[in-house]
């Protein structure tokens, strides 16, 4: 009777671990699934980028940009990225509540970068003339017209003054683009067309008499003359027109909404001009006229 009672106790033993190994065995498998599901969770949390948020959900802004461009977007003595867009882009953050995060890009790699969604947008002396439809634009806020400058005691006046004279450009530029384009029977006229690695040195070269006369985007030469003086003067006549926008991922309707509706906030109350004198960019700026 006890060896039946004890082989009755250590069956029912036995039954209980395979039930309790069971039950645990249940208990895991139930609780994989939901410990996946809360990783992905975060995972999604963690890689979804604010493009996708909306845009009164937003907490941060990035934007893209050229940093050897001023000045429109450049490294200061300092070591910290300014320049005439940044500082848009950081009043607009201020009135939207948004934190802004500079991101200086390679330009060849600007598309990648939108597209990938490390940058909201391409905000940086951008032209729209050519890629209207290939970004999502904001309104056009400056007139990046190509213009000769010249020393004010250089006797040229005109277009057809340039004729035999050496004219500087900076390689790679719209104006280059110009005068190998459309303008080619002006720049045939010249003695010599001399191209730049930057517009410093070409300055330096007006300065010194090495040249005659550059090719130059209007906003920058504007920026080059109030930074060295009187002693230049830019032609009435433009040599090409273009404009400047925002570029936004195709379809990003809603942020660029936002960023375009603060933007003519600003040229309402006057901060758009105040920030464009700033940088001596007052003859080139087109919204809100």
């Amino acid at each position: 009777m006890k060896k039946f009672m004890a082989l009755l106790a250590l069956t029912g033993l036995t039954v209980g671990m395979i039930t309790g190994c069971g039950a645990a065995k249940d208990t895991n498998e139930t609780a994989a699934p939901a410990k996946e599901a809360e990783s992905a969770g975060q995972e999604e949390a963690e890689t979804g980028s604010q493009e996708a948020a909306p845009a009164e959900e937003r907490t941060t802004f990035t934007v893209g940009f050229d940093a050897e461009f001023p000045p429109y977007g450049y490294m200061d003595e300092n070591g910290e990225y300014t320049g005439f867009d940044l500082d848009l882009a950081a009043e607009v953050c201020a009135r939207r509540g948004w934190e802004l995060v500079k991101q200086p890009v390679d330009w060849d790699s600007k598309d990648m970068e939108l597209s990938s969604g490390s940058i909201d947008c391409i905000w940086n002396g951008f032209t729209m003339n050519g890629r209207e439809d290939a970004y999502t634009w904001s309104v056009p806020y400056i007139d990046n017209s190509q213009v000769f400058v010249v020393k004010s005691d250089a006797g040229i006046a005109s277009f057809g003054d340039l004729s035999g004279k050496i004219v500087g450009v900076q390689k790679d530029s719209s104006a280059l683009a110009a005068l190998e384009g459309d303008a080619q029977e002006l720049a045939a006229s010249f003695s010599e067309l001399k191209q730049y690695a930057d517009y410093n040195t070409g300055f330096m070269d007006l300065e010194a008499g090495a040249i005659d006369a550059i090719a130059i985007d209007i906003g920058v030469a504007d920026y080059q003359i109030a930074s060295r003086g009187d002693g230049y003067v830019i032609l009435d006549e433009k040599l090409a027109t273009e404009q400047y926008g925002i570029g936004f991922l195709l379809g990003n309707d809603s942020l660029k909404d936002q960023v375009e509706s603060t933007l003519l906030e600003m040229a309402k109350d006057g901060k758009f001009m105040e920030i464009a004198g700033k940088y001596g960019l007052e003859g080139s700026v087109c919204l809100g006229k």
